[in-house]
């Protein structure tokens, strides 16, 4: 799978950036502009399949989602990851050590622990949606941002809407797949305890998917951020930025 992804910045050590369900990497501007000149090595910010810029697939899995990011890094490559709710997932898995890559560590956050079955049957039958095309990319757009969760967040004329949508003989969809819904529920337990990483795990004390009580019996020093949501990268770059300073530079000298 050929993931389309950036790298930005120079030599040093890399911060792998992995957004979360129906979203890309583009998300993340604004956290990179406030780490720049903090974070003392480059980033690397795939869109992952499915979604995006990148390719659609007959299937997805967690797995599937990680092997691609290791094709992206090289075996002697020292890296780190932040991974936003799926995202942070798929960075637990990739710290397993399967995939021929090491990660030091990893910062999740907005990782849905709990659940119901009824949100397991929604999901999968969001993945039987078909394709649905809007006459003009306003519609398309706003169809975007409430179903990416980004309502409110993005402007509609951002890179990560742009990133979100395609234009195809003069109507609009959105980019990503929608069978990505499928992948499952995670074994939460299985993959931190198999993470081969610093695990580090956050949320926000409003955020209607996560509680951090719910983070702490898998992380006991998990960290609540104060009046933030869901989307801590987009609502407080400075604040996740500041987080990443404190729990993941200074293991890099370790």
């Amino acid at each position: 799978m050929e993931l389309y992804f950036e790298k930005i910045g120079g030599k040093g050590p890399t911060l792998v950036l992995l957004h979360g369900m129906a979203g890309n990497g583009a998300v993340w501007q604004p956290l990179i502009e406030e780490l720049r000149g903090r974070w003392p090595g480059n980033f690397l910010v795939p869109d992952l399949r499915g979604h995006g810029r990148s390719p659609h697939s007959a299937h997805y899995s967690f797995g599937q989602y990680a092997a691609d990011v290791a094709d992206l890094l090289d075996p002697s490559e020292r890296a780190w990851s932040v991974g936003h709710s799926m995202g942070a997932v798929v960075a637990l898995t990739l710290a397993s050590g399967w995939y021929g890559v090491s990660i030091d560590a990893v910062l999740g956050f907005g990782m849905k622990l709990n659940w119901t079955e009824a949100e397991t049957e929604k999901a999968l039958s969001l993945a039987k949606v078909p394709v649905r095309w809007f006459d003009t990319r306003h519609e398309a757009a706003d169809r975007y941002l409430r179903l990416s969760g980004l309502a409110g967040l993005v402007a509609e004329d951002s890179a990560a809407v742009d990133a979100g949508l395609r234009q195809e003989n003069g109507r609009w969809r959105l980019a990503a797949d929608a069978r990505t819904f499928a992948a499952g529920k995670p074994a939460f337990e299985e993959i931190i305890r198999l993470a081969k990483a610093r695990v580090i795990l956050a949320c926000g004390s409003n955020d209607p998917m996560v509680k951090v009580d719910e983070s702490r019996r898998l992380d006991p020093g998990a960290i609540e951020l104060q009046g933030l949501g869901h989307n801590l990268h987009l609502e407080a770059p400075q604040a996740l930025a500041r987080l990443i300073e404190k729990s993941i530079v200074p293991l890099i000298e370790c």
